[in-house]
């Protein structure tokens, strides 16, 4: 063989082996979807070579707010190098906007009089960074009279940028958000987690059961009519603490925390921590249910977030890949 022609194999050979992989990348993505959140601050600093972009397929920055007067102030650069790297494994980013708890200076920016400016410097936002989208984690009592037609404007906009619109959502406030501005969205993430939590000490007990999983999915899929294509089911690496009295106070830890302080808890679904307070969390195998009835009723897996994971064989991310993409 001449060197040429060599040469020419080789060329070839690169361009299949990377169309093959981006084929590859494709077709895990329209299978089944695994969303994780990621801090915002965190993927400023992070050292990419250990953010497990090869097992996810979106990740989602939590939190991009302005400040009280509607104005971004905060220098995002420092996301450029997350972004790219994200982009190289074939993986979506979105900043998420709002987040739990309140935000009481989104009632003005959804208004009539400042929603476009609102809209605007959010998708100027996407374009300067190369974000895929924009995801709406607007809750509870933020979600008011404007919210829809926010999300609508925002859709638009989005779209015409060929960006996507996803959002949180969850049963705590679930007929507050109309199903126009549900119908808006790409696609849902729902937070089946948080049934109860250190804000409730009079109702201990686990948060994120798969009883709860398929009773939400099942307000949505069935009252809400949201297909399984465009909804998503939310599992939380973290667990909380209550005991061994009511009036005990209430505490939280992440997964990983939980199996490196108490081997063997991956097995189970809570532990029993010094001073005899119970810890409630999700182990391997209500995990792994949780993402069979996700391949069965929804799209993919959500995470609240990556970095409570454990490493290793205990790594839920690890287990929702084999147990998703399993044919």
């Amino acid at each position: 063989m001449t060197r040429s022609l060599l040469a020419l194999v080789l060329i070839l050979l690169s361009i299949w082996t990377t169309n093959a992989q981006s084929n590859k990348k494709s077709a895990k993505e329209k299978q089944f979807r695994v969303v994780g959140y990621y801090s915002l601050r965190s993927a400023m600093n992070a050292d990419l070579k250990t953010v497990p972009f090869d097992k996810l397929t979106h990740v989602n920055l939590s939190f991009l707010n302005p400040d009280t007067s509607g104005n971004f102030t905060q220098d995002l650069s420092p996301l450029v190098p997350f972004v790219k790297a994200a982009h190289a494994r074939g993986v979506k980013v979105l900043p998420s906007i709002a987040g739990g708890g309140r935000h009481e200076y989104y009632h003005k920016l959804l208004r009539d009089d400042r929603r476009s400016k609102f809209v605007s410097d959010l998708v100027d936002i996407a374009v300067r960074y190369d974000f895929d989208g924009i995801d709406v984690d607007i809750e509870g009592k933020d979600i008011d009279e404007n919210y829809e037609a926010f999300v609508i404007e925002l859709k638009k906009a989005l779209k015409a940028k060929k960006k996507l619109t996803t959002s949180a959502i969850a049963v705590f406030y679930k007929d507050q958000p109309s199903d126009r501005a549900l119908k808006q969205y790409d696609f849902v993430n729902l937070m089946s987690y948080d049934h109860t939590g250190p804000w409730t000490p009079s109702k201990p007990g686990p948060h994120s059961t798969y009883d709860h999983a398929v009773a939400d999915l099942n307000y949505f899929r069935v009252d809400r009519k949201i297909p399984k294509k465009k909804i998503v089911l939310g599992v939380g690496f973290y667990g909380y603490g209550f005991g061994p009295d009511l009036t005990s106070k209430p505490s939280s830890m992440n997964y990983g925390q939980i199996v490196k302080n108490f081997p063997g808890s991956e097995n189970s679904d809570q532990v029993t921590m010094p001073g005899g307070q119970t810890m409630y969390y999700n182990g391997i195998e209500t995990m792994k249910k949780k993402v069979q009835l996700a391949k069965e009723k929804a799209s993919g897996i959500m995470i609240w977030q990556i970095l409570g994971d454990a490493p290793g064989d205990q790594s839920l991310l690890k287990l929702i890949n084999e147990v998703g993409y399993a044919r």
